[in-house]
């Protein structure tokens, strides 16, 4: 043919699937990119949303608007750590299986080490909470999901009804900050679409390029139901320290809903009064996690270090760690192959409009309670985020850089004060 092509294939125009197919990234080039964020994406599980959005969504355009909101709606429906979740599946999206072990390790390594080596020598951040570098990083998590939350909305809230939806959300979860409540908004935001807006005019999204084997999706639900009922029973029939530290944290995984600071109280509930470590370590531990960039769920790797009897350590810290986010990546596999066929149903779309519309709802309440009252305490505060917002929206600098700049103004306030 005269422009080059192969007769023999047929053309896929640019923008189809199998176009984006042919153009996926490398193992290396996630890594690298979920690398940075891990190190610096401070905040929580919200603030890491909108680090995603600024490098994946905005600066790489890696998938659109609409597509990343639909995968934070699908992981916020999962049990397990959900921006973990939606860091993997975007990693999947982008080079297939090694793409989402590439994003899980790029994003969960800095922390896991840092914990894990605070697990041997547990003096080297005491103060940190209160030290000025630590206040400029709580304080540019504000300005990321302040980005976040007005370009989301923009796109995912376009008219009366989903901008109503996304208030009350807020406002309900403002009043009862729990975990059930959340997954209850997004329920009834799913339904209240699926009734009311299948007339609305959609936000375009293409198709994201996935090509997990449904064969595969559907051993890893086995593999999932397998381990959650079989592990306990070995556990019992071993004795087996390994054995009840990977069934420990495999449940874990499994069953919290909301992730985040959610699954604290059940980690301290199952390694405590079994003796494996002390109430003071468990506390000594959290507080070292809210220092460090990337999942608070890493923090499984610092229970893990501290845990007695062996294997602990380094040992123990990667077992629990592995176990504590496995049943994401079996979770994932088993539903993203079906994925662009379920958006592509209408109505399934239209209640992925209220469940949008409720996510910008829910990032809306989170940017006040926990980020913003855990970073705003004084008018110097503010202006500071009124600094960080403006290099991350106006200059459009990448948020590693918003952070170091944060981090170092932080240090320079705290040295006046």
């Amino acid at each position: 043919m005269e422009d080059g092509r192969d007769a023999s294939r047929p053309y896929k125009p640019p923008g189809t699937e199998e176009a984006q197919v042919a153009h996926r990234g490398s193992f290396l080039e996630v890594l690298g990119v979920f690398a940075k964020l891990g190190i610096s994406s401070f905040g929580g599980p919200v603030a890491h949303l909108g680090y995603f959005r600024q490098e994946i969504v905005i600066r790489r355009k890696w998938v659109d608007e609409a597509a990343y909101a639909d995968l934070i709606g699908l992981c916020q429906f999962l049990p397990g750590p959900s921006s973990s979740q939606t860091g993997i599946a975007l990693g999947f999206t982008r080079a297939g299986l090694k793409g989402g072990l590439a994003a899980w390790l790029g994003f969960t390594l800095p922390s896991a080490i840092a914990l894990t080596a605070f697990a041997y020598v547990t003096t080297l951040f005491k103060g940190a909470a209160q030290s000025g570098w630590l206040q400029g990083l709580l304080i540019a998590a504000v300005a990321v999901v302040a980005s976040a939350v007005w370009g989301m909305a923009k796109t995912l809230c376009p008219d009366l009804p989903r901008a109503t939806m996304a208030i009350v959300a807020a406002v309900v979860l403002l009043i009862w900050p729990l975990a059930v409540v959340q997954i209850s908004i997004i329920a009834l935001a799913g339904l209240f679409g699926w009734r009311f807006l299948r007339g609305t005019q959609a936000v375009k999204s293409s198709p994201l390029p996935l090509t997990l084997p449904r064969r595969l999706a559907v051993v890893c639900w086995i593999l999932f139901f397998a381990l959650l009922i079989g592990l306990p029973v070995l556990r019992q029939v071993t004795q087996s320290q390994p054995v009840a530290l990977f069934d420990t944290f495999y449940r874990v995984g499994s069953l919290v809903f909301g992730g985040g600071h959610v699954v604290l109280p059940l980690l301290q509930r199952e390694v405590v009064p079994a003796g494996w470590m002390t109430n003071d370590q468990f506390l000594t531990g959290y507080a070292a996690a809210q220092a460090v960039p990337g999942p608070l769920f890493t923090f499984s790797a610092y229970l893990g270090a501290v845990s007695k009897p062996a294997p602990n350590g380094w040992l123990g810290a990667i077992i629990a760690l592995v176990a504590i986010y496995l049943p994401s990546f079996l979770l994932l596999i088993g539903i993203l192959p079906f994925w662009n066929r379920l958006r592509a149903f209408e109505p399934f779309q239209a209640g992925l409009r209220g469940i949008n519309a409720a996510v910008v709802g829910i990032l809306l309440a989170a940017l006040y309670q926990p980020i913003w009252t855990s970073a705003i305490h004084a008018p110097v505060d503010f202006a500071l985020a009124l600094v960080a917002f403006g290099l991350l929206v106006l200059l459009k600098m990448p948020p590693w850089v918003v952070v170091v700049v944060s981090a170092l103004l932080g240090i320079g306030l705290h040295l006046l004060v």
